[in-house]
């Protein structure tokens, strides 16, 4: 297809966008909820009537109405225009829009044996049903006597980019190949469409089978007494009553890691951790990593590039591979010098403590907060009871956004969800009228997709008439009942983060579906989200969130001094684990057929090694059999994009410092000039409207403690 693939971003994560309207025609019966849009407000999806037995037949009707949609654009008789062509695409397909939608909704974020199953099922016919359409020669035909006549069409500025996007799609899919080689590829999209659903489900799979269970409340020491009964409760909910389990994350690091005071149990969880993927068994990944890595490999030759790196790369605002090595390895040796001296801290009070061991990764979030407590007189469990997350929410991430851009939120119970934990919200836009609606679920589940994402439940589109429904999704831990959910400084940070996402999506303003909200380049669309994050420190928001859940006392001045004097505590460890993942991506996309290697874990030992960021204390965020944003998401090559969109992120902030910080005229400047903007304009040039010239670097490297200074 030549509208974006469905996409979900993370945090960690890309955008899962599609309109809620009506198809050309409707064959399916009306008691399939997919038949007709729903008439719920801003066509809300009707989660309340979606049932399982719904999907497939809406997917077969959903394709099958659009490849005769695309067939009658490609065989018109008259000559090729941009209406009865590109804009006729973007009309095309909405049956299966709207079911492809719901599917990626539910898969991520209320999954069952059943959803999971038909995800298999569908993975490569939808590939193929894409295939179908991009390797269309008559469509393609058409869209190319446009191009090649686009300085005399007399479009506006959007509709001229579309036309080049969608002729610049249809040759990246493949529609210069001959016979033979579209055959080569369509193989290729279907073999690695079902790959990567079963990467997905067998890292969502073990996130039970890796959890840490324990026989005693005091091997769980140092987590507090309600962490404790809810491990309780989800050991019971698991068939192991009288025991303990704690689940674990998608990262590599685990946050009980920075309070458990057993090394054993520490240890245990950390390896835990690490061997996702890797064990055997039947959520082994080795052998789909492998498989994966080859498939790309040889479709980015038959595409007529040198690896999968070079080709994703040609697509993204970087442009190639030498610019993002030349960054990536530029910050290797500033970060991993930060974090040994990092760990030199943290040995020096292991030593002092009589520990008798070397810091190993298991120990470095439990020490390294007691350096913190040591040189800032604080540690980050003080944080947690005025962060409390209702108030974090409500009295944070939308103060904030109101002082900056006016809008207000209104929440509504009236409208279907699929976890009764969600919560929804109408969005009231300055000039009093409706904008948006926004979806919260933030609570972790067995059968939620790991990490942090944000999604487009319903597009923003002119031309269609649609406007914007955007969910954001956490993984947050439940408390036990009755008790408050205290946020961590991460919990925190990831909660703005995703709002970025959510605004971006929410201030769209473009006609055409194929650019709204989030579509613009992997490596530019977490730099609106990393800015959102510089709210949650400011002195007028945190004021406003940041109060003591039992006694509503605000956040002593002296504590959030100590927060704010600590901000480059720990860059080294996080800069280095980071740096750790996006070598390791490149390194397993800038390979060609040939030198696929046969044993993933080795073949990522040595690249770590080779990179220089092989430090054991600071393993990568994500190893590769775990690695979901590259493996399974859309992400792939493309994991440097979020340090290549704080470069971005930390121009951006010291524009707002000097231009006066939390104030409608920025946040209006900023919503006009960038995050309205969808993918209507080229990334960069889109930046420089909104900053008067490119970003330079120094504000990132001061902000991580990677200069002299």
């Amino acid at each position: 297809m030549t509208r974006p693939p469905l996409m979900i971003i993370a945090a960690s994560l890309a955008v899962t966008s599609f309109a809620w309207t009506a198809p050309a025609r409707a064959a399916l019966p009306g008691s399939n909820p997919f038949a007709k849009a729903s008439t719920l407000p801003f066509n809300y999806p009707v989660f309340d009537k979606i049932r399982i037995e719904h999907f497939a037949p809406a997917f077969a009707e959903g394709m099958r109405s659009e490849a005769a949609e695309v067939n009658t654009i490609a065989n018109n008789r008259k000559p090729a225009t941009f209406e009865n062509t590109v804009v006729a695409m973007e009309r095309s397909g909405k049956l299966l829009d709207r079911v492809s939608g719901a599917f990626s909704i539910l898969g991520a974020g209320n999954s069952n044996d059943a959803i999971k199953a038909l995800e298999l099922t569908l993975a490569p016919k939808r590939a193929a049903h894409r295939d179908a359409i991009s390797l269309n020669q008559k469509l393609f035909e058409r869209i190319e006597s446009l191009y090649l006549r686009r300085d005399k069409l007399g479009l506006d500025a959007e509709s001229a980019f579309l036309l080049e996007r969608y002729h610049k799609d249809f040759i990246r899919a493949g529609a210069r190949l001959n016979g033979a080689d579209k055959s080569k590829l369509k193989a290729y999209n279907a073999e690695l469409a079902g790959l990567q659903a079963t990467f997905s489900q067998n890292v969502q799979g073990e996130a039970k089978a890796a959890a840490l269970v324990v026989d005693s409340r005091a091997e769980l020491d140092g987590m507090t007494e309600a962490a404790i009964d809810a491990a309780a409760a989800n050991a019971s909910k698991n068939g192991l009553e009288g025991k303990f389990m704690l689940a674990v994350t998608n990262t590599t690091g685990q946050a009980a890691m920075a309070v458990l005071t057993k090394r054993a149990v520490r240890q245990r969880l950390q390896e835990l951790s690490m061997g996702r993927g890797s064990r055997g068994g039947k959520f082994d990944n080795t052998g789909v990593v492998l498989r994966i890595a080859r498939l790309r490999a040889e479709r980015a030759a038959l595409l007529g590039y040198p690896n999968h790196a070079a080709y994703s790369l040609d697509d993204q605002t970087a442009k190639d591979t030498g610019t993002v090595n030349t960054l990536l390895a530029g910050l290797v040796k500033p970060a991993v010098a930060n974090a040994r001296k990092e760990a030199a801290d943290i040995q020096t009070v292991i030593d002092a403590g009589h520990g008798g061991f070397q810091l190993a990764a298991h120990d470095w979030a439990f020490y390294s907060d007691k350096v913190r407590a040591e040189r800032f007189q604080f540690d980050q469990s003080a944080l947690r009871p005025y962060f409390e997350l209702n108030n974090v929410l409500t009295k944070g991430v939308f103060y904030a956004a109101g002082q900056l851009y006016g809008i207000t939120f209104k929440e509504r119970k009236d409208l279907p969800v699929y976890d009764p934990d969600m919560r929804v919200f109408d969005v009231i836009d300055a000039d009093g009228k409706p904008l948006a609606i926004f979806v919260a679920d933030l609570y972790a589940r067995p059968n939620k997709r790991g990490g942090a994402w944000a999604n487009a439940y319903v597009a923003q589109s002119r031309l269609l008439g649609t406007h914007p429904v955007i969910g954001n999704h956490l993984n947050i831990p439940k408390p036990a009942a009755g008790e408050p959910t205290l946020l961590t400084y991460d919990e925190l940070r990831t909660l703005f983060h995703e709002f970025g996402h959510a605004l971006h999506g929410m201030f769209s303003d473009v006609t055409y579906p194929r650019f709204a909200g989030t579509a613009v380049p992997r490596d530019y669309v977490e730099f609106p989200s990393q800015v959102n994050e510089m709210w949650s420190l400011w002195p007028d928001v945190l004021a406003n969130y940041a109060r003591h859940y039992k006694t509503g006392e605000p956040m002593p001045k002296e504590l959030l001094d100590k927060v704010i004097g600590s901000k480059q505590f720990n860059e080294g460890y996080r800069t280095t684990e980071n740096l750790a993942s996006s070598i390791l991506d490149q390194r397993w996309h800038q390979l060609d057929a040939a030198h696929i290697p046969t044993d993933v874990l080795a073949f990522e030992a040595a690249a770590l090694k080779d990179a220089g960021v092989d430090f054991a204390p600071v393993p990568p965020r994500y190893r590769s059999t775990y690695f979901s944003h590259v493996f399974s998401g859309s992400y792939s090559a493309g994991y440097y994009g979020y340090l290549w969109s704080e470069k971005l992120d930390a121009d951006t902030v010291d524009w707002f410092k000097e231009n006066g910080g939390l104030s409608r005229k920025n946040g209006d400047h900023f919503r006009k000039t960038l995050l309205s903007k969808g993918g209507t304009i080229d990334a960069m040039q889109m930046y420089r409207n909104f900053r008067g010239r490119d970003a330079t670097i120094e504000p990132l490297l001061e902000r991580r403690g990677l200069t002299a200074k």
